[in-house]
């Protein structure tokens, strides 16, 4: 199984579904509320820990009713939180509308996570252990360049997602192995709007890149010259917030375990085409047993294309509960 650590943010997801997202100024009618456990660390972790993973979580939760939630959910889905502090205050929060495509606008306010500016006591310990090291933007960015230049030095491979999208403090991309930005975050990092121009400008700065094209699948790219573009499995979204992080976790794993890469991609895309069926952040994201089966429908589906599973039985994640019915699509 492999050991993956996650340095982010864990938010509580508070959601509005409606038939269109207001203006500005206007004010529309909502359908459905819900509050869902999120945060693209938590996401993350969640993600690889049903994908089969061995996960722990490092950041912060508010001394309130949402960080007892956060943590319970992380805790359920087999993700290890004995670094996970709770910190005077409100948990973050992840304000979220939802529209009848499945699209979304996000507001964040980060509470507990803004609390986390440096690595604590038994961080790097945890981090020097793990494959892989799984980073995002919700934290202060001094934890973040911290937390990748500790993994370089222990030799543990680094994943960025560079969102919220920003510009990026230097020296970070110089610490960070493989970089997962979406269209937008990609165009913002370099500005070029072409998904293959901007992998290309990118590994200048990092070895390896996989661009995310929501329903157009993702592009991956390395410096030794390989370029793969994948599809993503067609599914009707119903809810895409939490895509790109299922897609991350479940890719995180799969590499961990040594599949090809353009196996993993696709792994991964499985992961997420099953997310977006669903509604929800950590609610949406599937268990192994489903991913598997969903690879293994994709490969059956177009034997020309899509790499057959591995023979070899592998590790499984917890078990989904019976009423699980949730997924996602790399956004």
């Amino acid at each position: 199984m492999t050991a993956i650590v996650v340095l982010g943010s864990t938010n509580m997801d508070l959601v509005a579904y409606v038939s269109r997202a207001p203006r500005r100024g206007e004010t529309v009618t909502g359908r459905e509320f819900r509050t869902v456990p999120g945060g693209k660390g938590a996401n993350q972790a969640v993600a690889a820990a049903r994908a089969g993973g061995d996960v722990a979580m490092i950041g912060a939760v508010g001394a309130d009713a949402f960080g007892r939630q956060l943590r319970h959910t992380l805790e359920a889905s087999g993700v290890d939180t004995d670094l996970l502090h709770t910190a005077e205050g409100p948990s973050g929060t992840a304000h979220i509308v939802v529209d009848d495509e499945g699209g979304n606008a996000i507001v964040v306010v980060p509470g507990a996570n803004g609390t986390v500016t440096a690595l604590g006591p038994g961080d790097e310990t945890l981090i020097a252990g793990a494959g892989s090291l799984l980073l995002q933007l919700e934290l202060p960015l001094s934890v973040v360049v911290e937390g990748a230049a500790a993994a370089r030095r222990h030799g543990v491979r680094t994943v960025l997602t560079p969102a919220p999208a920003r510009v990026l403090p230097p020296g970070l991309l110089a610490v960070t192995d493989l970089l997962i930005p979406n269209e937008h975050e990609a165009t913002l990092l370099t500005g070029l709007t072409d998904p293959e121009a901007a992998a290309g400008a990118l590994l200048a700065e990092v070895p390896e890149v996989v661009i995310t094209l929501g329903a157009r699948g993702c592009l991956y790219a390395h410096r030794n010259g390989a370029l793969i573009r994948v599809p993503a499995p067609p599914v009707t979204a119903v809810d895409t917030t939490a895509a790109g992080d299922t897609f991350t976790g479940a890719l995180a794993v799969a590499l961990g375990e040594g599949r090809p890469v353009e196996q993993a991609l696709r792994w991964a895309s499985c992961a997420a085409a099953l997310g977006v069926r669903r509604e929800g952040a950590s609610t949406s994201m599937p268990y192994r047993p489903e991913i598997d089966a969903e690879y293994t429908r994709a490969a059956a589906a177009s034997p020309d294309e899509l790499p057959h599973p591995a023979t070899e039985p592998r590790p499984t994640g917890p078990a989904a509960p019976a009423t699980n019915s949730e997924i996602g699509n790399p956004s």
